[in-house]
This record gives structure tokens, C-alpha cells and sequence, in this order.
């Protein structure tokens, strides 16, 4: 069955009564060449298991299947059971769980399905929650190996800035403190029905074993706090913004800079990640 023509999806869609729902984000992919590349680049092969959030009619899944040993996939909408189950008929190794991936136990799930196997996350993120459910996936620690996701184009760019550029906001901090963050290739709004109004890109991020830098007193939660106070104004100084954020006196702030060797006049987006963890060494616990 070819998912990614447009005569099939308006057929399975007439058959089963489906409608594409733009509150779940749907956009289902045409282009032919999009997913075997996606699925390339997760990396998946013999003995590998693989975790996609929101399969849709099954167009990357199949991708998936043909490579890995399982894969199982998470959806949260129930009208998408029955057009699964013809689609994915012919794959014996996949699996369908129904239910919202920001709440269903993934640690539970993960050891239930895939015991002893590496496991990549690869899946094509509804734009409208790409960060909460990327980073549920990276603070969870969960036992996967890297994250193969297509996201908006913006939303890529900043998830995979290097903290010290000018594209970096506090997410960008929070990607490189769990994983390294690639941008692989960008796709085309044609490549969708129907064609959402943004370009879209893959990335892909694979997870640390250690954090690049240890926080201050084993207090992750404080440095993460840090990092989002000072670009809660990102336009101001370095010093200006921490104060701010943190309700802390300036002064203070500013010493703090100084006794951590950085200028309390650079911009929150001109510090490192080391930065930032310096910083929070100076600073009241």
C-alpha cells in the first residue's frame, strides 16, 4: 500500500469516516523520499528497537518496521486504531499503544517492550508540542539512545544552537546538557497534505552518558532555573536579566559574574553552557 499517495490516504481516510484534526496537528507526509530518509537516519537496524510518538496512518512506521526488530507506537488519537491495523497488517514486529505520550509511563514501557534491545526515538512531532515532549524524553533519562525527530524549522534551529550563539534560547541549553543536537535536512511544505504553513527540518540528538558540565551542588532544576531567568529578558545584560529573574539585588548578581571570571555586560545568549554552571557555583544555593 503506498501511504504517501494521495489517492490511498483519501481512500483509507473515506472508508474509516477520518478526518485530520488540527487540534492533534496533523499533517500526513506525501513526499516519498521524506521517510526511508528519516528512518536512515535514526540508525536503526537487527537487534535495535524503536519508539515513534504520533504514527498517524503509518508512513514513517512502515519505515521503521522494515529495519528494526520492534517498533512501538504511541497515539493519542483512538480514530487512527482502525486504519493502523490495515496498514501495519503485513508488520508482525510493530505495535500500537493508545494514549497521550506526556502522560503515559514511558520508563514501564520501554523495560516492557524493548528488554535488553538499544532503543532510538524517531517520529514526526506535532509542532504545537515538540518541546514538552522532547524534553520529557531528555530530563526522564530514559533508556534510549538518540531522538530522530522532523520539527518546525524554527523550532530546529533553536533546539540545535550552540549554547553561546545568537540563535540560542534556554531550550537550546536544556538539549545540550542531555544530548548532542544535529540538524540533518530540511523538508518542503508541499511534502505534506495538507501543507502546513512552515518549512519543517529533522534533527537528531544523541543522549550523553554524562552531562558535559556538573551543576552546582548536584542542583540541576537551579541551573535550568538560572538559564530561563536570564532569558526571561534575554535582551539585557547578563547581569541585568539574573537579577531580574531571580528577584536577586543586581549588585549581587554582578559580583557573582565577576568571581565566576565572566562580564557582568555580556548578554545571556553570549554565555556557555560552563558559563552558566560557573555562574551558579557563585551564586546564593
Amino acid at each position: 500500500m503506498a501511504l504517501t499517495d494521495l489517492s490511498t490516504i483519501r481512500d483509507l481516510c473515506a472508508r474509516y469516516d477520518f478526518s485530520l484534526s488540527k487540534g492533534f496537528g496533523q499533517n500526513f507526509i506525501i513526499n516519498p523520499g521524506v521517510c526511508p530518509r528519516i528512518a536512515e537516519a535514526a540508525g536503526l537496524g537487527p537487534g535495535w528497537g524503536a519508539l515513534e510518538i504520533g504514527p498517524g496512518i503509518g508512513v514513517l512506521t512502515e519505515q521503521l518496521a522494515r529495519r528494526a526488530d520492534k517498533v512501538v507506537s504511541v497515539e493519542v488519537d483512538t480514530r487512527l486504531q482502525p486504519l493502523l491495523a490495515e496498514t501495519m497488517a503485513d508488520f508482525p514486529n510493530f505495535k500500537l499503544v493508545m494514549g497521550d505520550v506526556l502522560k503515559v509511563d514511558l520508563a514501564a514501557l520501554l523495560a516492557e517492550e524493548f528488554p535488553g534491545m538499544p532503543v532510538a526515538v524517531c517520529a514526526n512531532l506535532p509542532y504545537y508540542i515538540t518541546s514538552p515532549i522532547l524534553m520529557r524524553l531528555l530530563e526522564e533519562r530514559l533508556p534510549i539512545r538518540s531522538i530522530t525527530v522532523m520539527v518546525q524549522k524554527e523550532a530546529a534551529q533553536r533546539l540545535c544552537a550552540a549554547p553561546g550563539t545568537r540563535q540560542t534560547g534556554a531550550i537550546s541549553y536544556a538539549v545540550a546538557y542531555y544530548a548532542s543536537p544535529r540538524q540533518l535536512f530540511t523538508v518542503q511544505p508541499g511534502s505534506f497534505y495538507p501543507a502546513p504553513r512552515v518549512t519543517s527540518a529533522v534533527i537528531r540528538l544523541d543522549l550523553h552518558d554524562h552531562p558535559p558540565v556538573q551543576p552546582a551542588r548536584g542542583d540541576e532544576a537551579g541551573l535550568f532555573r538560572l538559564i530561563r531567568a536570564a532569558f526571561s529578558q534575554r535582551r539585557k545584560t547578563a547581569a541585568n536579566a539574573v537579577a531580574a529573574g531571580l528577584n536577586l539585588p543586581k549588585a549581587q548578581v554582578t559580583a557573582a559574574l565577576q568571581a565566576a571570571g565572566l562580564d557582568p555586560r555580556l548578554r545571556p545568549e553570549q554565555l556557555t553552557l560552563a558559563d552558566y554552571s560557573a555562574l551558579q557555583a557563585t551564586l546564593p544555593g
